[in-house]
């Protein structure tokens, strides 16, 4: 283990301990927004939907030759 730990680490591991039932809760919240799959077309959709960057983006009146 580390030998510094935040309050902030201590005060979540403390919670934890205290409320295991929130261990279930983090695992639903991860399968909505990250354990997801993605279907290829749809991946594919939106890399085409992306504008490319400009070089310099925040000089407004440069505008680049085509």
């Amino acid at each position: 283990m580390a030998l510094y730990e935040s309050e902030h680490t201590r005060f979540i591991r403390e919670m934890m301990q205290k409320h295991p039932e929130w261990q279930e809760d983090q695992r639903r919240g991860r399968a909505i927004w990250w354990d997801r799959k993605i279907a290829a077309h749809d991946e594919k959709t939106r890399r085409d939907a992306v504008e490319p960057h400009r070089p310099y983006p925040y000089d407004v009146n440069f505008v680049p030759k085509p």
